[in-house]
């Protein structure tokens, strides 16, 4: 790693600060989108979709989350009509969660929505600034799976 160690902890204080006040931002957007579906569940629901379904153990390991809190999700999106459980194919005893129509539909309305909403806020970045952030981003978060 370069940099001063002095530069770098400047640095690193910014970008704490920054994605606290993004994680601010995304929950109040969130609030606003889809008022009765709260960011977790949002994001869960967005997962279990972006897997074509998965386990919610899986959900409890991807998100670093204890079991009984993502049992709890899940059982309100249940509850909610957006997510189903059906057994593996391969293994009777697991149960898989889909989403259920409504919960793809949530899920259709609120991403066109927060598409304009990154659109707008990002209007003045070039292609090249996009894809740089992007890629930071993803970095990012991939360290944080070792």
């Amino acid at each position: 790693m370069t940099g001063t160690p002095g530069r770098r902890d400047e640095s690193l204080d910014v970008i704490q600060r920054e994605l606290t006040a993004f994680a601010r931002r995304a929950r109040a957007a969130a609030a606003r989108l889809h008022p009765e579906l709260p960011l977790v569940s949002y994001t869960l629901l967005a997962h279990i979709d972006d897997r074509q379904g998965c386990r919610a153990t899986d959900l409890a390991a991807h998100y670093m989350l204890d079991k009984s809190t993502v049992s709890r999700q899940v059982g309100a999106l249940e509850r909610m009509g957006l997510v189903e459980r059906h057994p593996d194919p391969d293994d009777q005893r697991i149960q898989v969660l889909h989403p259920t129509g409504a919960g793809r539909d949530a899920l259709a309305s609120t991403q066109a929505s927060r598409r304009a909403a990154y659109r707008e806020r990002l209007a003045e970045w070039t292609g090249e600034d996009l894809a740089q952030f992007a890629e930071y981003l993803q970095r990012y978060n991939q360290s944080g799976e070792r």
